[in-house]
């Protein structure tokens, strides 16, 4: 019979903070549309070109031929300065390059993680003993309550589920996941129910990573911000900003979830059962962009496993392939990006005309800025599902730009030519895992779930852990 404990475990972590809630109060709440009204006019924007159709038979349908793939060939230098010093040495990326960069990756296409967050307070509301695929497991259920005394109509309140071996012998590593934090078999669950949440689990790839010894954690970006522009005035944004719209600079979706999951990492430095120098992150689809934001931004995640993560993640913003900034300017997607990602999709508007080659940066940078850490590119194929939307020659373009930055900073990367114009994918499942970045197209669809057995003995590697 399982042993539920509740626990009732308070821990206060960094002076930062994070999450969402759709409050209710007069001004929240504003329509997506109404936001994204408001955003252009403080950008002096009239008029934004329409993104294109993912429908191959509209007249508007996204390019698909590769010929015409690349109207703007030519990538800005990650290893050159923006006064066009050549950056030859560690020291100068670290000190100057790297600042550079993230400077214009906040600017102009992901915002500022404001100067002041309020701190969170995380409680363990419940431990359960469970079994997953006949392993006995400690399942933790937490609530990390963002101090919100700033404004106490919006409540924040991020949820995780954190998960390790129950027979570990000492503190384990440990895979933080973007998506719904269930427990394994919560409230005794019937034998059908039971076995429902074994395959749900063992399709997530969790039970791999127990059997060789890690732990996973589950975070909620719902809980830390709403997946639309109309929750802009809610969640982590909203309580920040009092429940006033954002200025252009101010940080989007995807900055927030990442700045959750590292309030969660805050709270697994003080889990005696995990290894923290040791977690990494990782997502799918949007999740996918979060978990390369994330890993991006914050220095303490120690590895990446980047699921099918398109146009804002891994692939190439100059691509004209599938998804483009203008997709993700529109309405449906702005609240991902900083208000001033909407420029670059700008027809008419006092500035002039600008587009995708007028970006600051790109994606081979964002993976840049992961470097030497271990980071896995996944994707799967568009025949299982995982659309050519996603434009997955665009990424493999940007890993292979992104791998001067790895071998300067002293880790190995994909070992293919840095020719990126010319460079086309490995053949499906011919993964490149050799070096620190990492590829792999698998033939499932849009999940990263047939990579996470690689992945595992890819990182284990790194981080020198014996299956046990």
């Amino acid at each position: 019979m399982m042993k539920r404990i509740a626990l009732c475990l308070l821990v206060v972590v960094a002076p930062l903070a994070r999450a969402q809630t759709p409050a209710s109060r007069a001004g929240a709440g504003v329509a997506a549309e109404q936001d994204h009204q408001l955003m252009m006019a403080q950008l002096g924007i009239r008029r934004l070109r329409a993104g294109p159709s993912g429908n191959e038979n509209a007249p508007n349908h996204a390019n698909y031929d590769e010929s015409l793939a690349n109207p703007y060939p030519d990538l800005p230098d990650a290893l050159r300065l923006d006064d066009g010093t050549r950056v030859t040495t560690p020291a100068t990326w670290w000190n100057r390059r790297r600042p550079e960069i993230v400077e214009a990756f906040e600017r102009e296409v992901y915002g500022r993680v404001p100067r002041v967050v309020p701190p969170v307070s995380w409680r363990v509301t419940l431990t359960d003993h469970e079994m997953v695929d006949s392993m006995p497991v400690i399942a933790k259920q937490l609530i990390g309550h963002v101090d919100n005394s700033t404004d106490p109509e919006i409540d924040v309140d991020i949820k995780m589920v954190v998960v390790v071996p129950a027979n570990a012998r000492g503190r384990v590593p440990l895979l933080m996941m973007f998506g719904r934090p269930v427990l394994p078999a919560p409230a005794q669950p019937s034998q059908d129910r039971f076995d429902q949440l074994s395959a749900a689990f063992r399709k997530a790839n969790v039970a791999e990573l127990l059997a060789d010894g890690w732990g996973y954690a589950f975070i909620d970006p719902a809980s830390i911000q709403a997946d639309n522009g109309a929750g802009l005035t809610t969640g982590i944004i909203g309580l920040v900003n009092k429940g006033q719209p954002r200025k252009p600079d101010d940080w989007g979706a995807l900055r927030a979830w990442a700045w959750g999951a590292a309030r969660g990492l805050d709270y697994l430095e003080s889990d005696p059962a995990v290894d923290a120098k040791h977690v990494g992150i990782e997502g799918v689809s949007r999740y996918g962009k979060a978990a390369l934001v994330t890993l991006a931004f914050e220095p303490r995640f120690a590895m990446g496993l980047i699921g099918s993560s398109g146009k804002g993640g891994a692939t190439l913003h100059r691509r004209n392939f599938g998804e483009a900034v203008e997709s993700l300017a529109g309405t449906g997607e702005y609240h991902w990006m900083a208000g001033n990602y909407l420029k670059y999709a700008a027809e008419d508007a006092t500035f002039g005309r600008m587009t995708a080659a007028d970006l600051p940066v790109d994606s081979h940078e964002l993976i840049a800025l992961c470097a030497p850490r271990p980071t896995f590119i996944s994707y799967g194929v568009p025949e299982k599902g995982d659309a050519k939307w996603l434009d997955h020659e665009g990424s493999f373009m940007a890993a292979v730009a992104a791998q001067p930055v790895f071998r300067l900073l002293g880790a190995r990367d994909m070992g293919v030519p840095d020719e990126y114009h010319a460079a086309r994918m490995p053949a499906v499942n011919d993964g490149l895992l050799g070096g620190a970045l990492a590829w792999r197209q698998h033939d499932g669809g849009h999940t990263d779930a047939p990579n996470v057995k690689y992945f595992i003995q890819w990182a284990d590697r790194f981080i020198k852990h014996a299956p046990k």
